[in-house]
């Protein structure tokens, strides 16, 4: 991964035209329980998820198709977890925050912040979710909160449909999820790429 390109748009304030949301310690934890899982299935161990592979396969969920798309990352998480515990690459200060990959999409551009001490890891997803559903350069949104936490979810629904501006929204989880404003993906079906499971060993 290089900084350059990533630096330079951090430095701007703006947001990209295509940015994916990740609450970083939530998808961590579905990846944990994917692995356990799957292992058990498969009668085999699990690599780390590949973190440039699951952001391309949730890209192309989110209706993104080869190109040079500038696709923007934030990953928001606990202070005191400074590592993605199942992915690689993992260190939010030294791998993620600032770098930048190109595949076939285009450019992905890394960004990590941690919950500040007076701060929930709900309060701040949702301040960040708002401001990138005003923001005037970001048409699509991915959206990968913790859909899990009936009161989370209904917040991130709440916040998409009082959204002042049209975008094009979506919102990635375990289950299917109802609402209006926004098309939903399943969550697992990119990670499960990125833990390199192959629809073949169901068969």
């Amino acid at each position: 991964m290089n900084k350059t390109s990533a630096q330079s748009e951090r430095a701007t304030q703006t947001f990209s035209t295509n940015v994916i949301l990740v609450d970083a310690d939530h998808v961590d934890d579905v990846v944990l329980n994917l692995t356990a899982n799957f292992e058990r299935m498969l009668n085999r161990r699990l690599p780390k998820a590949d973190l440039p592979r699951w952001l391309n396969c949730l890209a192309l969920d989110g209706g993104l198709r080869p190109g040079n798309n500038a696709i923007q990352v934030i990953f928001l998480y606990k202070k005191e977890n400074q590592a993605l515990k199942h992915f690689v690459p993992a260190h939010y200060a030294n791998d993620l925050d600032g770098k930048a990959f190109t595949d076939s999409l285009g450019e992905f551009t890394l960004h990590s912040a941690a919950v500040p001490e007076l701060s929930s890891s709900e309060e701040m997803f949702l301040h960040t979710l708002d401001e990138l559903l005003k923001s005037a350069t970001t048409e699509r949104l991915m959206i990968v909160g913790n859909m899990d936490s009936e009161e989370t979810a209904a917040a991130i629904k709440r916040c998409i449909a009082q959204a002042p501006q049209q975008k094009n929204i979506t919102l990635f989880a375990m289950e299917p999820v109802a609402g209006r404003g926004f098309m939903q993906e399943i969550l697992g079906y990119s990670l499960m790429n990125a833990l390199g499971i192959k629809g073949s060993e169901f068969a």
